[in-house]
């Protein structure tokens, strides 16, 4: 029989009762559950980065309830605000009665450019580098371990742009499947290695030779339903929830005011995933802000609307260059526990499992947007926060923020009241 993630109540157990469901679940070795709690040695941390002087450390929370592709998934997060592994995990939920999350991903292809300049005609350059895109492909594809397996060098695409600040230029881009991992090193080094031929060819001159965040050619794409019954709430019946969550997504599509908020929640939960794993959060969030503006508009990354049955139908597709080997993924402990939950993914199974959760946060917050509003629930969680700010104990933080939310006056002055009199 295969394991359920629905950990119904997983948030009222002891940290430690948490911490030894999710290891029981993930097979997780003592040394390994060890690293979800102790985090980052500070002799390794010293390793990974320049002048270090401590670590900063994040909550590592867990959303359950994801069904994805059939399969069930729980998703470690590291991020600091309150609501998103709440929110994220009901909205999982919401799906599971219609199969959950469907995902699918492309290859992971990441593009490597290289700014050819002082060229008197580029038309000319580009059909100079066409006769020899066999040596180049060659020259390009060095890495025998992604190589073997079956990822490399594979292809090549030419961009003339005549009219900059500074003259034309030429644009080389490199295809390279980088399989599981994220490939900066990989394909700055093709980059690297073919810019002398390119510039004894051309006669021109490489400036840069990096690659581009903007990786339109490795995506991943989450599709959910969720039932019109599922979503009533309060005095708005199940019609008007849905019409409400796309009457907002469509305000997100139209306007890039609402936009940049409407894919900053989105980003809530890919940016907590990729922490918790290791992985580039800074090129994510740049490649999916990009892709979000590449017709010329910035508008929603997700797409909302009733189906032939009355029902929510979403979808999201983004670039998610994302590895599982290599860099912080195989160096920091936590990270490779957070990987191993995750069933030890392939970087497009990974890919795919962001974008589900992406999904999901987007889907959890339109609907508190929709319906009661995003303060109210939102609250209520930070409760505990504005608690422990005060002064309060982690014992005494949950019983002041009840009482908090009780009396709807989620203030650090009153907190600090309630634990005076507590005295």
């Amino acid at each position: 029989m295969s394991k359920s993630v629905r950990l119904s109540g997983l948030y009222k157990y002891s940290l430690e009762k948490r911490a030894n469901v999710v290891a029981e679940w993930a097979s997780l070795k003592a040394e390994e559950k060890a690293a979800l709690i102790n985090g980052l040695p500070l002799s390794m941390g010293d390793g990974m980065i320049e002048n270090v002087i401590g670590l900063y450390n994040l909550p590592l929370g867990i959303a359950t309830n994801f069904l994805i592709n059939g399969e069930e998934v729980i998703v470690p997060m590291a991020v600091e605000e309150p609501s998103i592994v709440a929110g994220l995990s009901y909205a999982a939920k919401l799906t599971r009665s219609s199969g959950g999350f469907r995902t699918s991903s492309s290859q992971p292809v990441m593009i490597g450019q290289l700014q050819v300049l002082g060229l008197s005609d580029l038309d000319e350059a580009v059909t100079k580098l066409k006769a020899i895109e066999a040596e180049l492909l060659e020259k390009a594809d060095h890495d025998p371990i992604i190589r073997k397996f079956g990822g490399g060098a594979k292809g090549f695409e030419f961009r003339p742009l005549p009219d900059t600040a500074v003259g034309p230029m030429l644009i080389v881009h490199i295809l390279y499947d980088c399989r599981d991992a994220m490939g900066a090193n990989t394909v700055n080094t093709a980059a690297e290695i073919i810019s002398p031929i390119i510039e004894k060819v051309t006669g021109g001159r490489v400036n840069l030779r990096i690659i581009s965040n903007l990786a339109d050619r490795r995506t991943a794409t989450a599709e959910c339903t969720i039932k019109a019954g599922q979503l009533a709430r309060g005095d708005m019946d199940e019609a008007a929830v849905v019409q409400g969550i796309v009457e907002a997504w469509a305000f997100a599509k139209a306007d890039p005011y609402r936009a940049a908020t409407h894919n900053k929640g989105i980003m809530n939960g890919i940016d907590a995933v990729a922490i918790a794993t290791g992985n580039d959060w800074r090129a994510i969030e740049a490649g999916a802000h990009a892709f979000a503006a590449r017709n010329g508009r910035y508008t929603s990354l997700t797409e909302w609307r009733r189906n032939e049955d009355g029902d929510l139908a979403g979808r999201l597709h983004l670039p998610l260059a994302v590895g599982t080997v290599g860099g912080a993924t195989k160096v920091h402990p936590a990270a490779r526990a957070s990987i191993k939950i995750l069933g030890n993914p392939s970087a497009r199974r990974l890919a795919e499992i962001m974008a589900a959760v992406g999904l999901g946060q987007n889907l959890a917050a339109i609907r508190a947007l929709a319906t009661e509003g995003i303060q109210r629930g939102h609250m209520r969680l930070h409760a505990r926060q504005v608690a422990l700010a005060a002064g309060a104990t982690p014992e005494q933080a949950q019983e002041i923020a009840n009482q908090l939310v009780a009396e709807g006056n989620i203030k650090e002055a009153r907190a600090k009241e309630i634990l005076k009199n507590s005295e």
